[in-house]
């Protein structure tokens, strides 16, 4: 519109332009006389452009609108022609839902095919030629069908009227023919239905044999004697069986569902709906109702389905007799089990606990109400085992599957349990006809002790008298011989035939003889076998001719029978001489020893004594100034005599410890003065091996009952020890502490410490070895240090690793017992004799 606007208006100004011109060139011409021809001319000239280029414009102007209108028209076809091409598609999609052929007739006559061709043509292809073969019905169809549809077709063609016919094609496939007219057009309309009727076919006979099937169900339900109803919706009756007409004594099933008749009275029917209210897993409801003038007791079962409810009444009046007679006398079983002194415990085929005498409870000492709640057989094992009642398996789970496994078992087994307490159970579980378990528990652990004793016993016996190594002999009343050993059979040479033929003790004395001819013993053995007078116990010696010597004793035994033992004594009496000399070897030796004692004592200390005094004298300058070689010698006397009384000191203390005649002289010791009292003694060996030393007492040690000379022996020898086997730069470590029971004193080094095969050796006497330290010593020190805190009641712990140093510890008890007279060690041992070469040391 805004387009045309312009070009009327363009026109408009064209066509003024043109007059003005034309009414400037006609003034012109009107008054030539005031215009030249020159001018006149320009005008025209003027004129005339102004008139082209009017023409040119409109022109334009033109071609724009038209061909705006052109390209608007050309959308519009363009959305015309989607617009048909989608209902050309959908025309198409909806056509080939089925399998169907439509035919329709143009202006000419002309018939257009359309559509699967395939139901006429049997899956040919579908060309122009072939597709018109889909009218030449008598082809593909049935001779009458294909006259039936030629005569409709006509018809229809001539009159427009209308038809459906079902035809069937020569293959055996049905087809739906549709004729009508639409818009002014015949329409023909092919379709198979084949899937269909056979579909409805199918339907059919599953009807029919539904009504078959509710027929025979419906005949069913009124063979049962058992009330059955169907309600609707509405909860009316619209069927009942015959067994519910004749429980009412109605004329007929009719009369019944038209009247409404309920078998159950309304309180009944209340009590259904709770129940049924309360959801799965309930209980059918029990009610009373009368059924053919009769009270009765009912079980409900009722229930909801398409289209109204069903239910069936089950008369229990009987099984409720029953069931009461049962109880009463199971009633009377329980008091009777009761008294039984055999756990009894009853499941049922859930697996839950129904019944239980007074034996089964005590016998797992369980709880009242826990046993009355009824519970699971699974949930009793689990309880006893977390009570720890039950022996412990390796796989708690299979054996409870295993015990539970019983339930499906068809006849009873037995099990033996062994609790932890000691006793044995027999257990015997014994399946239940209608379904559940009975358990027998029986204690038999007094019978199976009483078996085992009596079963070891005879085993022991016979064991015994069989691997003895002296010979015994059981002789009958009869006097023959029921019992020898390995021991008798083999010293006297007698034949396995000869024992298993119970010869009499004459001939076994008879064989005996050749062996040891002593007439009158073998004649005092016979009459205590066989004799006639009081049955004593004898003793004899019998000695044979190999030189062996035999102590043989008679027993007598009940029911007459006689136990005969001979005891090899030849090396006792060999032994007997060889104790007689030992003993005054030992009486020499104990002499020898308080002799070695009194003579080290008194002969050999107190020269050493002397030897010190002496050189103390002469390192202290007091008879006269020593010069540096004869101080040096003092010195090394000093230190050798030293050590060789150290040494002296041990060996009595030993000999006196092996003696027993070493006693302790208790006293409250100060612990913290007593260790520093050791230290003072090592400080010159400290300085010299530049050894540094840590004390560690803690505040609360205090005083303790003890040997105060002997706790500082202890010390002295422990940091002689440390400082021997430490490098120099290292540190000894000594520590005390008190317990609640014990005084702790330790010492420990950080040098080469030791191997095992070391540390089993450490405390032997005579043992030691440097391992490659300036530690010198005969290997006394720690053998003194056990024996003295044995003597205080205490013991010894020694720590060590090859590289990392050692810990000895020692633990002196607060409260020490009385204590005894000291004995001596190895005192049924004669005492070794004192290796005195040890003595000379250089």
């Amino acid at each position: 519109m805004r387009v045309g606007r312009a070009a009327r208006l363009q026109v408009g100004v064209g066509i003024l332009a043109l007059f003005a011109a034309s009414a400037a060139l006609a003034e012109m011409q009107d008054n030539p006389a005031a215009h030249s021809p020159r001018e006149m001319h320009g005008v025209a000239g003027l004129a005339v452009f102004g008139g082209l280029v009017a023409f040119a414009v409109i022109l334009a102007l033109l071609y724009l609108y038209e061909r705006a209108r052109w390209n608007r028209r050309e959308q519009d076809l363009v959305a015309a022609l989607n617009l048909l091409r989608g209902a050309h598609d959908r025309a198409e999609m909806l056509l080939s839902t089925d399998r169907q052929v439509i035919i329709t007739w143009n202006e000419n006559g002309e018939p257009v095919i359309e559509g699967d061709v395939g139901i006429a043509l049997g899956g040919e292809r579908a060309v122009t030629d072939s597709a018109r073969r889909v009218l030449a019905f008598g082809a593909w169809l049935m001779p009458a069908d294909a006259q039936a549809v030629e005569a409709a077709l006509d018809t229809l063609l001539t009159r427009g009227t209308g038809f459906a016919i079902d035809l069937r094609t020569q293959t055996g496939h049905n087809v739906d023919a549709q004729g009508r007219t639409v818009a002014g057009r015949a329409l023909l309309r092919l379709r198979e239905t084949t899937s269909e009727r056979r579909e409805i076919a199918e339907l059919r006979i599953t009807l029919d044999e539904t009504r078959r099937g509710l027929t025979a169900l419906a005949g069913l339900l009124d063979a049962i004697p058992q009330p059955v109803w169907r309600r609707s919706r509405d909860g009316s009756l619209a069927w009942v069986n015959a067994a519910y007409v004749a429980a009412l004594e109605a004329p007929s099933r009719e009369a019944v569902i038209d009247a409404g008749i309920e078998l159950l009275d309304r309180p009944a029917r209340e009590t259904i709906a709770r129940e049924e209210a309360a959801g799965p897993g309930r209980r059918a409801p029990r009610v009373s109702a009368v059924m053919a003038g009769q009270r009765r007791v009912l079980d409900i079962y009722e229930t909801s389905v398409d289209g109204g409810r069903v239910g069936i009444a089950v008369d229990v009046s009987e099984l409720e007799s029953v069931r009461a007679d049962l109880q009463q006398q199971m009633n009377a079983n329980a008091r009777t089990l009761d008294q039984l002194p055999t756990a009894v415990a009853m499941f049922d085929v859930g697996q839950r606990l129904i019944f239980h005498n007074a034996a089964y409870r005590a016998l797992w000492d369980l709880d009242q109400d826990f046993l009355d709640s009824r519970p699971s057989d699974g949930e009793i094992l689990d309880l006893l085992r977390s009570q720890r009642k039950l022996e412990e398996h390796a796989d708690f789970r299979t054996w409870k599957h295993s015990v539970l496994g019983a339930y499906r078992a068809a006849e009873a087994n037995q099990a033996w349990w062994y609790l932890p307490d000691g006793r044995t159970l027999r257990v015997v579980a014994d399946p239940n006809p209608q379904g559940g378990l009975t358990y027998l528990f029986e204690d038999v652990s007094d019978r199976l002790n009483a078996e085992s004793r009596y079963n070891a016993l005879r085993r022991l016996q016979a064991e015994t008298l069989d691997t003895l190594a002296e010979p015994v002999a059981v002789f009958g009343a009869d006097g023959r011989l029921h019992l020898a050993n390995r021991a008798f059979t083999t010293i006297w040479r007698l034949d396995p035939e000869m024992i298993d033929a119970r010869p009499h003790v004459d001939s076994v004395i008879l064989r005996c003889k050749s062996l040891a001819p002593a007439e009158d013993q073998w004649l005092d053995i016979r009459d205590a076998v066989v004799g006639l007078e009081a049955r004593t116990a004898l003793a004899r010696r019998i000695e044979m001719v190999d030189g062996m010597v035999l102590d043989c004793a008679t027993q007598p035994l009940p029911e007459g029978a006689t136990l005969l033992t001979l005891i090899d004594v030849t090396p006792s009496v060999n032994v007997e001489r060889m104790l007689t000399e030992r003993n005054e070897a030992l009486e020499k030796a104990a002499e020898l020893r308080d002799t070695f004692v009194h003579h080290v004592s008194y002969e050999l200390r107190s020269p050493l004594t002397n030897i010190i005094g002496f050189t103390q004298l002469l390192g202290d300058e007091t008879v006269g100034a020593l010069n540096t070689r004869q101080r040096e010698y003092a010195d090394h006397i000093m230190r050798s005599s030293g050590a060789l009384l150290v040494m002296i000191n041990d060996i009595l203390d030993l000999a006196s410890i092996d003696a027993g005649s070493l006693e302790l002289q208790r006293e409250d010791v100060n612990v913290q003065a007593t260790v520093e009292a050791a230290v003072r003694g090592v400080e010159d060996r400290l300085a010299e091996a530049r050894i540094a030393l840590s004390v560690d007492v803690a505040d609360d040690v205090g005083s303790v009952p003890a040997d105060g000379k002997r706790i500082r022996q202890i010390l002295f020898n422990l940091l002689s020890n440390a400082v021997g086997f430490s490098e120099p730069g290292q540190q000894v470590e000594i520590t005390a502490r008190r317990t609640n029971r014990d005084l702790v004193l330790s010492v420990r080094d950080h040098g080469v410490g030791m191997t095992k095969e070391m540390k089993d050796l450490v405390f032997n006497r005579f043992e030691s070895r440097t391992r490659g330290t300036r530690h010198r010593g005969v290997g006394l020190g720690l053998s003194i240090v056990r024996s003295f805190v044995e003597l205080h009641g205490g013991r010894v712990e020694l720590e060590s690793e090859p590289g990392l140093g050692t810990c000895v510890t020692c633990f002196f008890p607060l409260n020490p017992p009385e204590e005894p007279h000291p004995t001596p060690r190895n005192a049924n041992k004669p005492p070794p004799r004192p290796d005195l070469s040890r003595l000379s040391i250089a």
